[in-house]
């Protein structure tokens, strides 16, 4: 079966090298002072250092089935990826040293990933571009709305700008592969396989970052009905960023859906010049392959 691709000819997938508050010590409350918008994000970047690892398998996996081009974007994105693991495991250990302690929501993550571990090789990938597309629009109305990270300190600021830049870089790279590794398969039956994967992932997302969340709250003395109720907040209405991104979510399930239907490099493009960030030199990126 043929497979066509709406990704850019001219994309340009740029490994950046950002290295996050070296020599600083820890801000608990990092994000603006609040702790409810710094237990979200920092439920996400727990799971970045060992899911992305999974991400750039999952995807290298495949790299045999793509055309030569569509190979070179792989090697960008696992640079990228790996770059990104390496930052967010750094702040990671910042925010232990600030005092939580993250080893529940670590066990979580490595049962989880165990599990798909043992699932073929294909449902790695799909999973892979379910929670890609999860990245990518988080990424999008990080960027498109101040509010995120409007408070946060400019360490934690600049990291997630950047890495939400090269989410929307890559955000093609995963299903281009999907793509070309089910090509012998009916439209149907890939669009089928890709939708109920990500019903099953939307579901064990917005679960493990809820409960990641409360646990963080748990240990700032923010517990029962009153964390749920920021919890809420915080997500569904203000800054809100489950309502943003429930479009661009719900976009997935077109049966003709492209990530790069939605051109958004402009949006990237007007960050990087205001954070002005510097690529990977050659050395860095031996060590990052």
């Amino acid at each position: 079966m043929e497979h066509s691709s709406p990704t850019p000819t001219d994309l340009r997938i740029q490994p950046r090298n950002v290295m996050f508050a070296r020599g600083r010590s820890a801000t608990r409350w990092w994000n603006g002072g609040d702790p409810v918008a710094t237990a979200f994000y920092n439920s996400l970047s727990l799971t970045f250092p060992k899911g992305e690892a999974f991400f750039i398998e999952s995807v290298r996996n495949f790299r045999d089935h793509v055309p030569e081009q569509q190979q070179g974007q792989i090697d960008a994105f696992i640079k990228q990826e790996a770059a990104h693991s390496r930052e967010h495991a750094h702040l990671n250990s910042q925010v232990e040293q600030s005092g939580y302690d993250v080893a529940p929501m670590h066990a979580d993550l490595d049962a989880r990933l165990a599990e798909l571990k043992t699932q073929p090789p294909i449902v790695g990938l799909v999973t892979t571009v379910a929670l890609e597309h999860f990245t990518a629009i988080i990424a999008h109305a990080c960027l498109k709305h101040e509010r995120h990270f409007k408070r946060a300190t400019a360490d934690a600021a600049r990291l997630w700008k950047w890495h939400a830049i090269e989410e929307i870089e890559h955000k093609g790279v995963a299903f281009d592969t999907f793509l070309a590794a089910t090509e012998k398969l009916s439209t149907y039956k890939r669009w089928k396989f890709r939708a109920l994967v990500m019903l099953h992932i939307s579901y064990t997302f917005l679960r493990g970052r809820v409960r990641a969340m409360r646990e963080f709250l748990r240990q700032d003395g923010i517990d029962g009905p009153r964390a749920g109720l920021r919890i809420f907040w915080y997500l569904a209405i203000y800054p809100g960023l489950l309502r943003q991104v429930f479009p661009a979510w719900l976009s997935f399930f077109r049966p003709k859906f492209h990530p790069w239907q939605h051109d958004d490099r402009g949006l990237v493009a007007m960050h990087e010049a205001q954070l002005g960030l510097p690529v990977l030199n050659k050395d860095a990126l031996l060590r990052l392959s």
